[in-house]
């Protein structure tokens, strides 16, 4: 299968199951890599497999202690840095238009505090799931699908039948 252009950080993610619900979703848009860093899980947590249904064998992934060095790496290594967050600075995700030419890096944060300040240091950009609700947030889980199809409808609807 080919992959998208698409890798996703996970910035301190406290719940297995969530991580394993993104090991999921990345499966089913073929996104290319998984970047686990800080405290979040990594399989075989028991959490992570019961959610992740066998995605963790076909999305290839690495832990790193650290967010910024993980993030600084990419970024030389000519990844779009792009932060996931309600910011003074976020866009639209309806704005978000991902081009194949480019490589995009999807920063995800922790289901309380969001991306951590490491984390929004070294981002080139923050997009924002516009929201009516009382809450204005989502699971990570669920923020994550909404994302990753976002990117597979602009990179990759045309390449699968």
């Amino acid at each position: 299968m080919q992959k998208l252009p698409v890798v996703v950080v996970l910035d301190n993610i406290r719940s297995g199951l969530n991580v394993g619900s993104v090991f999921r979703t990345a499966d089913a848009f073929g996104i290319e890599h998984i970047y686990l860093c800080g405290i979040t899980a990594t399989p075989p947590h028991r959490e992570i497999l019961k959610s992740a249904i066998g995605a963790t064998e076909s999305v290839t992934w690495s832990h790193h202690p650290s967010i910024k060095e993980c993030l600084k790496d990419l970024k030389i290594r000519g990844w779009r840095i792009t932060g996931i967050e309600h910011t003074s600075e976020s866009q639209s995700l309806l704005d978000f238009l991902p081009e194949e030419s480019e490589r995009v890096a999807l920063v995800f944060g922790n289901e309380v505090e969001g991306l951590s300040n490491e984390s929004l240091t070294v981002l080139d950009e923050c997009y924002e799931i516009p929201q009516i609700g009382t809450k204005h947030s989502l699971n990570i889980s669920v923020c994550a699908g909404i994302v990753l199809w976002r990117c597979f409808e602009n990179l990759g609807a045309n390449r699968h039948p």
